[in-house]
Order: structure tokens, then C-alpha cells, then sequence
């Protein structure tokens, strides 16, 4: 393992931005100074601390870059699902994936490479109670490598399949629809982007107690609980989880409370990413790309229900959004008339408590629908019924 990592390695420009304080303000997409950063990739095989310099590219002069994928990791090795895979690089090109330590996997989404900025998310798909955290990613020649981690409860890493996400955005939007992001690094934003304006920066500060941060996002409000919001932990070397712990909404801004823990349920301070998107797809998507996406804010309710407020839940096709209890911590959801060729599903839980959510398998897709069958949620090893967020794209 330790010769395989080095090999990759050998190819790799690491950076992120240094830490600094507590209270951080977001990176803007208008920024352009230049900044000497370092950081430490920790893996299961080893540690590698590489520097670099990095320009952070104008919102005028950088394109969106995005990408999707499902990995089928197994004890043989990661295999990448070719009909679950798209992004903005040219086509005939494929998303690889190569093992690393015990559960760890390198996604590579090809020639969408950045020197620094994005964000990416993760999501089990597991009957166990499995969670997938991104340890890092990084430019590697023109490519994004997205190192991926996942564990068992109770057990420890393990070749989990998962849906990986990566993305960057720089354009504006008009103001019924939204998007915004924050990739916290442990200490500081690392990367952030606002769809309002140039000049609405993002910010962050922890919040009241250990593993818990405030993250505000301004000229993104609306008038009440309206959107998609997606968290994830960024966590190079320690098992982590990170879910969303509160959300107000006001017509100024989204103000979204991040909580991590760690593999035995307690709060961990550690790094994450976080993705508000409203009447847009999780990632910068082209227009003709199909999304739905909503909020399991009464999982224990018995048949089939509709969330409320209604604008938590969306569909671009304009198709139905139904959720349905099949059995204890299971959810069904399906979005009517909007499945694709190609596409991706993420999940994460809401709460303030340890609990956490995955993909119990790959979701169905008809011409008619997409069906995720199910959203299972734990505390523990145990199956609970929990809210959670699912959110779904399509080419």
C-alpha cells in the first residue's frame, strides 16, 4: 500500500488554504491574490506534506467543473458504475478509481483538475450501518483525484459502494433560484461560493459547543425553509461524520447549523463540506440535466406523504415528489418524470444527534420515475427513523 501511494502521490499538487482563526470568512469568487498554502494527506498508508502556490481564478474567467460517479468497492477492488458517471470533461472520457488502505478508495474525475477551491460529497450505499467520509481532494495533471473513506459501525474502514460528487461553480444567478457552498478545512474556509453576488461572502463560526459550526450564507434567503442542503466531513486521518443541525431561513440569508461526530457518536471537530442549492441541481449541471430533490422532516409518518413547506422539495420536470414509510428507518422516495441516463443521489441526515444516513442500494430509474429505494438512517448500529435530505440529478 505504502508503494502504491507513493506512486500516486508522485503526481499529485496537494493544496488548501492555511487556517485563519476560528471565525473565517469565505474565499470570494472575485478573489485573485495569491496565497502559499501546505497541507498534510493522511491516509490509512501513510502521510505526505506537499506545498504549492495557488492563484484563485476570477468568477468570470473560470468555468463551472463538476463531476459524479458510483463506485461498486468490494474486497476484489472499486469499480465505477459506466451508466452512473458524468461531469463537464469531454466525452469518451471515464471517472477511475483506484484502492488504497482498508476502505479507502482515489476517485479520479478526468480534466475538471483545480489548484484549489470546491467542494465534494459522499454517500453510503450499504445494508449496514455504513458512512463514506472524503478524506481529500486534489489537482493531479489535469485531473481531480477525490480520496474517499468509509467505515462500518462498530467495525471500522471497509470496502463500502458509495455515490462521490465533486464540484466547482463561478457564475450568478437570478434571485429565486440559489447556490452556495463552503468547504471548511478544520480551522478555516477554505473555499466558498455565493450564486447572489460577488461580493456575498460566506461565513462560518463555531457554534455552541465542540463539533457543532453556524454557517451563514448571505443574499441566498427566502422566505422560510426553501432548498436542498448537503454536509459531509473533510477529514484526512479521522473517522468523522457531519450532518445538518439546524436550519432558519430568512430572506437575507440561510443560516445552516453543521454538527460532526465521530465513529462512536461523539462531537468531533473536524473539517467538512456543505452545498445549499434551490431550484438548482447539487452540482453546476448543465440546463438540459434533469434534478429533484427534498426533506424527510417526518420520517415516522405511515404511508405515503408529501414535506412541508412544499419549497423543500422540488422537481424540474415539474413531475410528483413522494415520499412512503416501507418499514422502520427505511424511506422510500420518488421523483416523478425525471430520471435519466446518467445520475447521482446524495443523502444526509438532519438533527443534533449522532445519528446518520445512507443508501440501503442503488436507486431504480423507469421513464416514468427515479425510485430510491430506501433512505436508511442509524444511531449506532441500530436502524432508526430520522429526518434526512435527498437530492438527485440526471444527464
Amino acid at each position: 500500500m505504502r508503494r502504491l501511494w507513493t506512486v500516486i502521490v508522485r503526481t499529485l499538487c496537494v493544496t488548501a488554504l492555511a487556517a485563519t482563526g476560528l471565525t473565517a470568512t469565505a474565499t470570494t469568487p472575485a478573489a485573485a491574490t495569491t496565497v502559499t498554502t501546505s497541507v498534510t494527506a493522511t491516509t490509512a498508508a501513510t502521510s505526505v506534506t506537499a506545498t504549492a502556490t495557488v492563484t484563485p481564478a476570477t468568477a468570470t474567467a473560470e468555468p463551472p467543473r463538476w463531476g459524479f460517479a458510483v463506485v461498486r468497492n468490494s474486497a476484489s477492488g472499486p469499480v465505477v458504475d459506466l451508466s452512473r458517471q458524468a461531469g463537464s470533461w469531454p466525452d469518451g472520457l471515464k471517472v477511475e478509481a483506484t484502492p488504497g488502505g482498508p476502505g479507502q478508495v482515489f476517485v479520479k474525475f478526468p480534466q475538471i483538475g483545480m489548484a484549489a477551491g470546491g467542494v465534494a460529497h459522499v454517500t453510503a450505499i450499504s445494508q449496514s450501518a455504513d458512512w463514506c467520509q472524503v478524506q481529500n481532494w486534489w489537482q493531479s495533471g489535469a485531473d481531480e483525484i477525490v480520496a474517499v473513506q468509509c467505515h462500518r459501525h462498530g467495525v471500522g474502514p471497509i470496502a463500502s459502494w458509495f455515490s462521490v460528487t465533486f464540484g466547482h461553480s463561478a457564475q450568478y444567478l437570478p434571485a429565486h433560484q440559489a447556490f452556495g457552498y463552503v468547504h471548511w478545512d478544520g480551522s478555516a474556509v477554505a473555499a466558498g461560493f455565493n450564486s447572489s453576488a460577488p461580493t456575498a461572502v460566506n461565513t462560518v463560526e463555531p457554534w455552541t459547543g465542540p463539533g457543532s459550526w453556524r454557517v451563514t450564507l448571505p443574499g441566498l434567503g427566502s422566505a422560510g425553509r426553501a432548498g436542498n442542503i448537503q454536509v459531509t466531513a473533510a477529514d484526512p486521518a479521522v473517522p468523522a461524520r457531519c450532518k445538518l443541525g439546524g436550519w432558519n431561513a430568512t430572506t437575507a440569508a440561510q443560516s445552516i447549523l453543521v454538527r460532526c461526530h465521530d465513529a462512536t457518536g461523539a462531537p468531533l471537530n473536524t473539517g467538512w463540506s456543505l452545498t445549499y442549492h434551490r431550484e438548482r441541481a447539487l452540482m453546476w449541471t448543465p440546463p438540459s440535466y434533469r434534478f429533484a430533490y427534498t426533506f424527510d422532516n417526518a420520517p415516522d409518518t405511515p404511508g405515503v406523504y408529501v414535506p412541508t413547506p412544499y419549497p423543500v422539495s422540488y422537481n424540474s420536470r415539474s413531475g410528483a415528489v413522494q415520499l412512503s414509510r416501507y418499514a422502520l428507518a427505511r424511506k422510500q422516495v420518488v421523483f416523478g418524470d425525471v430520471s435519466g441516463y446518467r445520475d447521482s443521489v446524495q443523502v444526509t441526515a438532519f438533527g443534533y444527534g449522532p445519528e446518520f444516513c445512507n443508501l440501503f442500494a442503488p436507486w431504480e430509474i423507469s421513464t416514468a420515475l427515479v425510485r430510491i429505494r430506501y433512505v436508511t438512517c442509524y444511531n449506532g448500529a441500530t436502524q432508526v427513523d430520522h429526518p434526512a435530505m435527498v437530492t438527485y440529478v440526471a444527464r
